[in-house]
């Protein structure tokens, strides 16, 4: 993998615990810098199991050019976090550069926000199965499906073929 890759993974309040920390661990295995970035900088955000996480920086403190790709994590997160305009520029950017965007279970809901799940192959969980599909994107119950620049996942016990899947496209950046 090229040295020097940069990657956001969003954060809010009751994000799923392993869905943030298992992407941003195996990433940082791989070498890359992953900057965990929320509403506000050095603020702590607890999972849904309690597992707590601090911001690097917040929304408005990064220029999402510098970044090779992005993560959404699952949980009650992604229903706080598609509600800034910020985040849903940020998807919609590295989306426009073809840029790897990794969300797992509830995480879709900021894709569909984006509007950038158009003609789209991804799964989820299945309980928004029905708001991915109205937002234009055809729905698998795999446990991964990449389209282009978009890895999706449903639910914790994938995460390794998520994360395989993520790792391997984000190499040939």
């Amino acid at each position: 993998m090229k040295k020097d890759l940069k990657a956001v993974c969003l954060i809010s309040d009751d994000f799923e615990d392993l869905e943030l920390w298992y992407p941003v661990l195996r990433l940082r295995e791989e070498g890359v810098t992953v900057h965990l970035v929320g509403e506000k900088a050095n603020q702590k955000y607890v999972g849904k199991y309690g597992v707590p996480a601090v911001s690097d920086y917040a929304f408005g403190d990064i220029r999402i050019e510098d970044y090779d790709a992005l993560l959404v994590p699952g949980g009650w997160a992604p229903d706080k976090l598609r509600r800034f305009p910020q985040v849903l520029e940020m998807v919609r950017s590295m989306d426009r550069q073809q840029k790897p965007i990794g969300h797992i279970c509830h995480a879709g809901w900021v894709l569909a926000s984006a509007d950038i799940l158009q003609g789209k192959k991804v799964t989820s969980t299945p309980g928004i199965k029905d708001d991915l599909i109205h937002a234009g994107a055809t729905w698998y119950d795999l446990p991964v499906v990449v389209d282009g620049n978009i890895v999706s996942s449903r639910r914790p016990p994938d995460l390794p073929e998520y994360m395989k899947a993520f790792i391997e496209l984000l190499g040939k950046q």
